[in-house]
C-alpha cells in the first residue's frame, strides 16, 4: 500500500516542489515541526541530566508524529492526505532549484554564487572561489538529496505516514539542537544519534543509486573515503557523488571564523570546479530519482 501511495507522491514533489503562494499563507509542516523542536528546547534544555531530559524529549517528539501520522491514516479518504503529506516532505524539486541556483549565481560573478551557496550550506562562505562554491553545491546536493528525498521516501514505504514523520521530525531536531556546543552536547544527544540511525540505510541506499545510475564500477574509493566524513552517513552519497562526477569533494574549510582541515575526499578527481560541474550534479539528482521512483514502482507490482 505504501508503494502505490507514495508513486503519485514522488510525482507530485518533482511537478510542483513547494508552491510559495501556499506556504507564503499556511506554515509548512516541517516549520511547525521546527516549532515544536524549539519549544522543547526552551522548556527542558536547562539545568542538569540535560541528556535524559533531551532523550525524553525526543521520544515525545517522535512519539507524537507516528501518532499523528497513524490517525491521518485512520481517515478514509482513499489516501489521499498521505500522498499530500508525503509529497510536502519531499524536496526534490526545491533541492535541484536552490542547487541549480548556486550555478546559475556562479555564472553572473563569484560574489552570486557565493550569495546562493551560502542559502544552502553552513560554512563561511564570504572567501570562497569559485571552485570552493560549486564544491560547496555539490555537497549540499549530495548530502540533502538522502536526507530530503531518498530517506523520507524510504521511510514512508517501510513505516508509511508514521515512519515518514517520524523521520523528519528526529531530522529536524537534529538540525536544531543535534549540534555538539555546549548547549546541546547534552540535550541534543539523543537527537542526533537517532537521526544517524533512521539515515544509515538510506545513505547507503543513495550511494548505491548514485554509483549505479553514473555506471561507477570501482567502488573500492566510495568504501574507503565515505567513512572519512565527520557524518557516519553523509560521506557515503558524497564519496559516490565525487567518485561518479570524477571529482575531489570535501577538504579545507571555515566553519564561524575557523579553519579546519577535513581529508578529500576521491582527491584523485578534478580540483578545479565551475558551474557546469554544479550543472551535473543536478543532473545526478534526476537519475537518482528516476531510480528510485522506477524501484518504488517495481515494489509496487511486486
Amino acid at each position: 500500500m505504501s508503494a502505490a501511495l507514495l508513486i503519485p507522491a514522488l510525482l507530485l514533489d518533482a511537478a510542483l516542489g513547494e508552491p510559495k503562494a501556499i506556504w507564503d499563507r499556511w506554515p509548512h509542516p516541517a516549520v511547525i515541526m521546527g516549532r515544536a523542536v524549539a519549544w522543547v528546547d526552551h522548556r527542558f534544555n536547562t539545568g542538569s541530566n540535560r541528556r535524559i531530559k533531551g532523550t525524553c524529549a525526543m521520544a515525545g517528539l517522535g512519539i507524537t508524529a507516528m501518532v499523528l501520522g497513524w490517525v491521518v491514516q485512520l481517515i478514509p479518504d482513499f489516501g489521499i492526505l498521505e500522498i499530500v503529506f508525503a509529497a510536502v516532505l519531499l524536496a526534490q524539486k526545491s533541492l535541484v532549484q536552490h542547487v541549480a541556483a548556486v550555478a546559475a549565481g556562479l555564472r553572473s560573478s563569484v560574489a552570486d554564487g557565493r550569495r546562493a551557496v551560502a542559502m544552502i550550506v553552513g560554512r563561511d562562505t564570504a572567501t570562497l572561489d569559485a571552485s570552493a562554491i560549486a564544491r560547496s553545491a555539490i555537497e549540499s546536493a549530495a548530502e540533502n538529496h538522502s536526507d530530503g528525498v531518498i530517506a523520507p521516501a524510504f521511510w514512508f514505504l517501510i513505516a508509511g505516514l508514521p515512519g515518514l514523520l517520524l523521520y523528519k521530525m528526529t531530522n529536524t531536531a537534529d538540525s536544531m539542537i543535534g549540534h555538539r556546543t555546549p548547549k546541546y552536547e547534552e540535550f541534543g544527544w539523543a537527537a542526533a544519534r537517532f537521526d544517524d540511525l533512521l539515515n544509515l540505510a538510506p545513505a547507503r541506499l543513495t550511494a548505491l543509486l548514485i554509483a549505479l545510475t553514473h555506471g561507477v564500477r570501482a567502488y573500492a574509493p566510495i568504501l574507503r573515503d565515505a567513512p572519512l566524513h565527520r557524518s557516519p552517513n553523509a560521506g557515503w552519497p558524497e564519496a559516490a557523488m565525487a567518485v561518479s562526477l570524477n571529482i575531489a569533494l570535501s577538504g579545507p574549510r571555515s566553519y564561524h571564523g575557523t579553519q579546519t582541515d577535513f581529508p578529500w575526499v576521491y582527491p584523485e578527481g578534478r580540483r578545479t570546479l565551475d558551474a557546469a560541474d554544479i550543472d551535473r550534479s543536478v543532473s545526478a539528482l534526476w537519475r537518482v530519482w528516476f531510480a528510485m521512483l522506477a524501484l518504488v514502482v517495481l515494489i509496487w507490482l511486486l
